[in-house]
């Protein structure tokens, strides 16, 4: 079927609905799926990874692109068997059936959102005042006042997802060549201190255990960090009603996107540790969200490089926290229209037609979530804030690759298979995921607190509506 034809007859069975236009073809998809894993991960959680490993910093890259490819595998599976654009929560619900199971997917994923433009609103506002302190501007800011433009950062992403913001494709490409030219300026700063002859290239291989963790431990701590930088290939699943011809394309640009990724910020790693000393990377991990932003002023002293990269990863931290906040508003909008949460969630604007209670709801949790994480002094905001969105997704890939598995044995065996997961990989991108998301791996108690904390206030409102629905006799509408 030509382009054209499908823009007018892609309706319905009904013919009454028209779908989602297609307009993603290979290369665009690719970019959205770049554009998505890289945003503001690999700024917030480098300098921490540093700190936990020191010189082989890229080898939590490495195993946590292996983890996320293996749960891609899953995503392909089921996004080329069921090409809907309701991710997680679908899958999840094909495969048990169980309302409430599907109900804390889906606001796993929400909590996940919340707690990664949290994390980004932290991180941007380390580098906006990196930027100025660099230009000399204005001398180095308290926690105080990096903490009040956060808040007003989120207060910002509020009022313009009140507004409206109709997401281009174009767009996206924009921003997704702003966030790759940031990194590809680190690595160019990397290897042209190396290229000088006054890196450090010796300890690209060795491991410092400043934490007396041991070697596999702390690995295996860095990689469940890692893990926060390589997320937001799943966000890909929801664009799927808007891709041409996904069953074909989804596997090779998916996986494309991942590798892209994961060699960018293996090249990262390497000029991190090229440029800092040995002295310096046990340092950074207190740098938080400024790492790379220390690792350009350090390594390009003679050029004005440093006076510009900060304000470049503040356009990109900022789209992914648009972004995060955008998908947490609509889901929380959506769940309210399926009466799985109050309705009054549900409410929108009747100009603007923005759903303005599930952004409101999605920007006070946010707000609280930046004042209790950074009510202690001593903890690391950035690290506690992206673990916790690291753990809630874990915890989400874990339920997709055993639903994989179950809906493998429901498959329809007349029903054309383009993609299948080798053998029992789910199972052990499960296993993997799971491990991943347990204490062991030394994970802060903070980020299990922020995380239960969250979910309960979402399973309160759930149970608060379903006694209401039941007392109305108007149950829950899922489509199953």
């Amino acid at each position: 079927m030509s382009a054209a034809s499908e823009e007018v007859s892609d309706v319905t069975a009904h013919g009454k609905e028209p779908t989602l236009k297609r307009v993603l073809g290979p290369k665009l998809l690719l970019l959205f799926i770049v554009g998505d894993i890289l945003g503001a991960g690999v700024y917030a959680v480098t300098g921490t990874m540093a700190g936990t490993v020191g010189g082989i910093v890229w080898l939590p890259f490495l195993l946590a692109f292996v983890v996320a490819t293996l749960t891609a595998f899953s995503y392909l599976e089921l996004v080329t068997q069921y090409p809907q654009a309701a991710g997680a929560a679908l899958y999840t619900h094909k495969a048990f059936g169980i309302h409430f199971v599907t109900f804390l997917v889906a606001f796993a994923v929400v909590c996940s959102g919340i707690t990664s433009a949290s994390t980004s609103a932290n991180v941007l506002a380390q580098n906006f005042f990196g930027g100025l302190e660099i230009n000399g501007w204005m001398g180095k800011p308290g926690q105080g006042v990096i903490t009040a433009v956060a808040l007003g950062f989120m207060l910002l992403l509020a009022a313009i997802n009140l507004r409206g913001v109709g997401e281009s494709v174009k767009f996206n490409v924009v921003l997704t060549v702003v966030e790759m030219a940031a990194l590809c300026i680190v690595i160019g700063v990397g290897f042209f201190v190396m290229a000088q002859g006054t890196g450090n290239p010796g300890e690209i291989f060795v491991f410092n255990d400043s934490q007396d963790k041991g070697l596999f431990l702390a690995v295996t701590a860095a990689t469940s960090i890692a893990f926060f930088a390589m997320v937001g290939f799943e966000d890909s699943v929801n664009m799927v009603e808007e891709t041409q011809n996904p069953e074909k394309i989804f596997p090779r640009t998916m996986l494309t996107g991942l590798g892209i990724a994961v060699l960018l910020y293996m090249l990262v790693a390497v000029s991190v540790v090229s440029v800092l000393t040995p002295t310096e990377l046990e340092g950074i991990r207190e740098a938080e969200g400024a790492a790379l932003l220390e690792v350009v002023h350090k390594g390009s002293p003679d050029f004005p490089i440093d006076r510009v990269f900060p304000f470049l990863a503040v356009f990109a931290v900022a789209n992914t926290a648009l972004i995060n906040m955008l998908m947490a508003s609509r889901l929380i909008y959506g769940m309210a229209r399926q009466h799985v949460l109050p309705r009054q969630l549900g409410k929108v604007l009747p100009v603007r037609r923005t759903p303005w209670a599930g952004i409101a709801f999605s920007t006070v949790l946010a707000l609280g979530l930046i004042l209790y994480v950074t009510s202690d002094p001593e903890s690391n905001i950035v690290a506690n804030l992206s673990g916790t969105t690291a753990f809630l997704l874990l915890c989400v890939f874990t339920v997709v690759n055993v639903a994989c598995v179950v809906l493998r044995r429901k498959r329809d065996p007349h029903r054309k298979v383009f993609f299948t997961s080798p053998g029992q990989l789910p199972l052990v991108a499960a296993a993997l995921c799971a491990f991943l998301a347990g204490p062991w791996v030394g994970r802060n108690i903070i980020q299990y607190q922020i995380a239960g904390g969250l979910m309960a206030i979402g399973v309160i409102l759930w149970l608060i509506t379903w006694l209401i629905n039941r007392r109305t006799n108007d149950g829950a509408r899922v489509d199953s």
